[in-house]
């Protein structure tokens, strides 16, 4: 079958093993900034994955400076992305997207700009979520990709970049997914030491891929733990320290979407954000007053409620009554 997608990074294994075997593998400090982490490692026309699922897990604070900083022409894996995807189309920050799942905020609804953004300026390949998750596995694991039996004989495998190919052993048609070794990861995390080891609770999905995958990765934290929060239970370890780049502690990171076991998703900002979005003039306002108007993320969550409304939000993750 032909496809008609096309891919927008490239996938030579043997290249990116060397450029692995190269990169730093140092235990050190490697706590920064959101400023100087977008404005040093996130570059013009470069490829970006982000972390989590959904509203679930996403690094907000790195995403608002993205748009902040003005940042153009960027590639993106649209890996069931909600809020992160809307967040880079409000500063039209992205030309090329890896689909399979975008724009749509579930029951909330569809964010009207958004999706005029994407049907008239970005190129976009059409994928499933388990294809992108297998082509950050095949990255993670150093092929050029691997062969898949979903997507055979639908449209999504038409507009897809598959290769039909043919099974060795049993005859039979497969696809093969190429794999997807972004230049830039953010991945929004629950604790993190200053070396940059991880843990994620809960919902993970592909992160342990894709931070193998990516060149360069960057983890946001709710909060800098000791060293030995790892040392002396290595099972904490989700991300180890030698696959990322950069740390930064942003407390409520994930806000306005969910943390597992932290804070629930402030259902009332996403409404009042899609909302905005079915006028270009109101539309335009809520994203000055929301981002190019916040210096920093601490402003964006005084802005929206500040403590008062993470307290709220904590109490419904927790299913605590406020009346109680």
């Amino acid at each position: 079958m032909e496809t008609q997608g096309k891919i927008f990074t490239k996938i030579n294994p043997d290249v990116m093993r060397d450029f692995f075997k190269k990169k730093s593998k140092k235990m050190v400090n490697k706590v920064t900034t959101v400023g100087k982490v977008v404005s040093e490692m996130i570059h013009d026309k470069d490829y970006i994955a982000i972390g989590g699922f959904g509203s679930i897990r996403i690094p907000t604070a790195v995403l608002h400076e993205i748009v902040r900083q003005g940042k153009k022409n960027l590639g993106f894996s649209g890996h069931t992305s909600t809020h992160d995807c809307e967040i880079l189309a409000a500063g039209k920050c992205i030309n090329r997207c890896d689909i399979s799942y975008v724009i749509g905020l579930e029951a909330l609804g569809i964010p009207k700009m958004t999706r005029k953004y994407f049907e008239n300026e970005v190129e976009f390949t059409e994928w499933t979520n388990a294809t992108i998750s297998w082509r950050f596995k095949a990255a993670a694991m150093g092929l050029s990709f691997l062969p898949v039996r979903t997507m055979l004989g639908t449209d999504t495998g038409k507009y897809s970049a598959v290769k039909e190919i043919t099974c060795p052993f049993t005859g039979k048609k497969l696809f093969a997914v190429p794999a997807l070794y972004p230049d830039v990861a953010v991945i929004h995390v629950h604790e993190a030491d200053i070396y940059g080891n991880s843990h994620i609770k809960g919902i993970i999905v592909s992160d342990t891929d894709l931070a193998k995958a990516s060149k360069r990765l960057i983890i946001t934290t709710e909060k800098i733990v000791p060293a030995e929060f790892f040392r002396n239970n290595p099972e904490n370890t989700t991300i180890p320290f030698y696959l990322v780049d950069a740390v930064i502690e942003v407390p409520y990171g994930s806000y306005p979407g969910n943390m597992p076991y932290e804070y629930f998703l402030d259902v009332e900002h996403l409404r009042a954000w899609l909302n905005a979005e079915k006028d270009p003039e109101t539309y335009k306002e809520f994203i000055e007053k929301n981002i190019y108007n916040c210096k920093n993320f601490n402003e964006y969550l005084n802005l929206n409620g500040g403590l008062e409304k993470m307290r709220k939000l904590r109490n419904i993750e927790y299913l605590i009554d406020k009346e109680n």
